[in-house]
């Protein structure tokens, strides 16, 4: 039997599951609390789930944050929740299109946008959930948030379904049924998310996922699928902490003045040590070639712990 498990598992979602009811599977078959995932996905969406088992879930936030989706988006109606799952408001027939008018319309959703997000949403009003609101009836408009859309690509378009599909790599926080909606709201005939696959996310991608009937901590598939968080941060510098002084100091909580061969090292394999704002942290690895946790970039040549396992005190 697998014991302390520690790292991430990625699931293949299935259709008609919360992303808290594979967290709650996990829990139930390794007999562990301490289980998070890597971005909500909406029930009626499938694809990768990055899984943080054990302290990994304290590396969620270190992830890299894009994901990728293939979408396929209807034309010709509004939807409440602006997906499959809500009712029809409007109804109205889509334009005769050609696929270089679609992949014009596109162009106003690529790079950094402002988007609302939906009004059937986990986005908290005073504390509250949209959806709960939208439920009751309520009126209320959601602020408008910024986001990134790094690619944006029309795969097919099906002018007798009126149904349109596109590949989109983006920010955390992008919603794909806004992009429906206020793509259907450009071409002026409506449009809702018929169907979403996330295909890549936090730095996982499909052919990593396991599906979630072989989640047995009895499978020797499981200790084989667990992705050690040294890889899963692959995209950050790695720091070696050598001597049992900085060890012990970094394990307190420490400052640490790197020396002159960690400082090489570092440039060698990332190029620079100006890190930019997504990328000041590094991955600590202690000599037994264990995660010793992440390390804030203070200056040139020092560093301050900031997520320390094993901390002394």
């Amino acid at each position: 039997m697998l014991t302390t498990p520690f790292g991430f598992l990625i699931i293949d979602k299935p259709t008609g599951l919360t992303s808290h009811d594979c967290v709650k599977e996990i829990r139930k078959r390794f007999h562990i609390k301490r289980v998070g995932h890597g971005g909500t996905l909406d029930p009626a969406v499938t694809g990768v789930l990055p899984i943080a088992i054990g302290n990994a879930t304290r590396l969620l936030p270190y992830l890299k944050q894009e994901k990728e989706y293939r979408a396929i988006i209807q034309l010709g109606e509004d939807r409440t929740t602006d997906d499959i799952e809500g009712e029809i408001l409007n109804q109205k027939a889509w334009p005769n299109l050609q696929p270089n008018i679609i992949d014009k319309s596109l162009d106003q959703f690529r790079g950094t946008i402002f988007q609302q997000p939906p009004r059937f949403s986990s986005v908290h009003i005073q504390g509250e959930r949209a959806y709960k609101r939208a439920r009751r009836g309520e009126l209320f408009t959601l602020p408008t948030r910024e986001i990134t859309i790094h690619k944006l690509l029309l795969l097919n378009w099906f002018q007798e379904l009126g149904q349109l599909e596109i590949l989109i790599t983006c920010s955390s926080g992008t919603y794909i049924r806004s992009l429906a909606r206020d793509l259907g709201h450009q071409l002026k005939c409506g449009a809702y998310l018929y169907k979403l696959r996330r295909t890549k996310s936090q730095g996982f991608n499909e052919h990593q996922c396991i599906q979630l009937h072989q989640l047995d901590s009895n499978n020797p598939l499981i200790k084989l699928s667990i992705i050690n968080p040294i890889e899963a941060l692959g995209h950050l510098s790695q720091i070696k902490i050598n001597t049992a002084n900085d060890l012990n100091r970094w394990r307190k909580g420490q400052q640490l003045i790197l020396s002159e061969e960690v400082k090489e090292k570092i440039v060698k394999e990332k190029t620079t040590l100006n890190f930019s704002n997504t990328q000041k942290f590094a991955v600590v690895i202690d000599n037994e070639e264990s995660i010793a946790g992440i390390a804030e970039l203070i200056s040139s040549n020092k560093i301050q712990p900031k997520l320390v396992f094993n901390a002394y005190g």
